[in-house]
């Protein structure tokens, strides 16, 4: 009697079973979550663990030690491992070279680590979702055996049994996986007599705060200073870089507003033109309308791992007011998993509403195109696309160059053979009345065959690190942007720039379906920047029996 009176309803005892494995799944799930990315130039282990700090171990030269990112005091276990051979396998020149590219890779993670972080949480909270579900499926199969081999009679036996203990049995399960959860999430404290204060070194950088155990506190206390000398350096560079962009911006749009109010440019110190009486026209404010009808987009190339210059390209994607952000490639400097980083990076400095299409070049690869993906990014890969009402042709580069490796072709065919496959999509298009806008691919020579066609209009590249064009070729014209990343060969892409820096802007006529204006924006080494006037398209060649196409005009 007394068992009847408190026996849980059977629909109670089932929401209590399901809503017990599914907590005990997420917090198993969320305890052993771990994920294999990078750190800096290394591979990197990292796993979730019950004790809330943050620990990098670095074997026998210590650890550090800083506070958690994690919520729900979960701490990060991060394990590192070697650098991979094909970052640092460049023939003979093992030494001094190889330590500079490893250095430029601890630059772009200490540089921007809100991305390293966002890629490890999102590592992780994916591996705990997927632990968590496949914990819950497990546990549905064997509870759904179980069930079958008992049959009816033992079942019904058993629940006589239970039922009346269905709260004391959830209770107790749930600690012991708790318990369990926890234990196995934890790392056992080591080296616990071994100091542990702060670096004030650090202070003001991503390290604040953070404590060094073992060798590497000694070593951090004698070459601490130079690695701080050298952030704060390539940090002080690039904001006084990006102080710099917003001031030429800011006087490129009041020469465009004047010259668009009809007052001609304007000069420092000059009077405001007035009527008869003396009274003083106001010059318009706020940032120029574009034309109506107009697409405005933002082209970068060859970035190569430069992560200094996000914060520019926020700006630049910001004040140009773009619809869209087209990347001709070279993202990487070899296309390493740990290079993801400046993938990550460079999506921080595009808004969600903003699309970002990318064509990959030599330097990038498969790992790239999966790091571009995942940042939500539009990966060309040789059909059109529509993003913002543009129709958009393009491809990965045909080749891939490896450091050390040199260059080779990834798939059966040649830049020649490729450009002759995008051209036939591009008159198949053309054919069926979706004519392309535009072909964007990392290398000049593989449009080629598009624009003697007739079938691609326009065409975006990169690969030259030097601007070419506008220019005409075949019955469309082309437009090669130099290195965003102020890359060029023999030197470091990381840190200072030491070549200028160039991002363009173009505006596209959503009537005409036509480019009519470009302005290029160029970061010189010397922190000096340009923001250009906006230069008009010049003419192509139409094709026989067509007129030339007039902005605002129909095709």
């Amino acid at each position: 009697m007394h068992d009847r009176k408190h026996k849980p309803a059977r629909w109670a005892r089932w929401v209590v079973a399901v809503v017990a494995t599914l907590l005990a799944c997420a917090v198993f799930g969320a305890t052993t979550a771990r994920a294999e990315l990078s750190l800096g130039p290394h591979q990197a282990l990292y796993e979730v663990t019950g004790d809330p700090h943050l620990v990098v171990d670095l074997g026998p030269l210590g650890r550090i030690v800083s506070s958690s990112p994690l919520p729900l005091g979960l701490g990060v276990s991060v394990t590192v491992q070697e650098i991979p051979a094909d970052l640092t396998a460049v023939g003979a020149s093992r030494t001094l070279q190889a330590m500079s590219r490893d250095l430029d890779a601890y630059l772009q993670f200490f540089d921007s680590p809100e991305s390293t972080t966002e890629t490890v949480a999102r590592a992780l909270v994916q591996d705990a979702v997927i632990r968590a579900l496949v914990a819950f499926g497990l546990v549905v199969l064997v509870g759904v055996a179980v069930r079958a081999l008992l049959g009816a009679r033992r079942r019904g036996e058993l629940v006589a049994i239970v039922a009346p203990r269905t709260w004391q049995i959830v209770g107790t399960a749930a600690l012991v996986v708790l318990v369990w959860a926890t234990s196995t999430g934890s790392v056992p404290v080591r080296r616990a007599a071994e100091p542990a204060e702060a670096s004030m070194v650090f202070a003001g950088t991503a390290l604040e705060g953070a404590t060094f155990t073992g060798r590497l506190a000694r070593v951090i206390d004698t070459y601490s200073g130079q690695l701080v000398g050298l952030y704060r350096n390539n940090s002080g560079y690039y904001t006084t870089a990006g102080e710099n962009l917003v001031a030429a911006w800011d006087e490129a749009d009041a020469r465009e507003r004047a010259a668009t109010a009809g007052f001609g440019p304007a000069e420092p110190g000059a009077a405001e033109p007035g009527d008869d009486d003396g009274a003083a026209v106001s010059r318009p404010t706020g940032p120029p309308e574009p034309p109506p009808d107009t697409l405005t987009l933002l082209l970068v190339s060859d970035l190569h791992c430069n992560t200094g210059m996000t914060p520019l390209l926020r700006t630049a994607v910001a004040r140009s007011g773009a619809d869209v952000l087209l990347n001709a490639g070279d993202t990487t400097i070899n296309g390493t998993g740990v290079e993801n980083v400046c993938v990550d990076s460079f999506a921080t400095a595009v808004p969600d509403d903003v699309p970002f299409v990318v064509a990959d070049g030599n330097h990038d690869s498969v790992l790239t195109s999966a790091a571009e993906r995942s940042q939500g990014q539009t990966v060309l890969d040789g059909e059109v696309v529509e993003v913002a009402g543009l129709r958009i042709l393009g491809d990965r580069d045909p080749l891939e160059t490896r450091i050390g490796g040199g260059t080779m072709a990834i798939r059966e065919e040649t830049p020649a053979e490729a450009g002759n496959r995008l051209r036939d999509v591009a008159c198949e298009a053309r054919d069926a009345g979706e004519r392309i806008d535009v072909l964007l691919v990392h290398s000049p020579a593989v449009g080629d065959a598009g624009l003697r066609s007739g079938c691609v209009p326009f065409q975006l590249s990169g690969h030259m690190h030097k601007r070419i064009g506008p220019e005409a070729l075949g019955y469309g014209l082309r437009y090669v942007n130099s290195t965003t990343g102020g890359a060029s060969l023999g030197k470091l892409s990381v840190g200072p720039l030491q070549y200028p820096s160039a991002i363009t802007v173009l505006r596209f006529d959503t009537v005409s379906r036509s480019f009519t204006q470009l302005r290029e924006i160029v970061v010189d080494p010397d922190q000096s920047v340009t923001v250009g006037d906006w230069e008009s398209m010049p003419p192509a060649w139409p094709l026989p029996g067509n007129e030339p196409v007039r902005p605002g005009e129909p095709r």
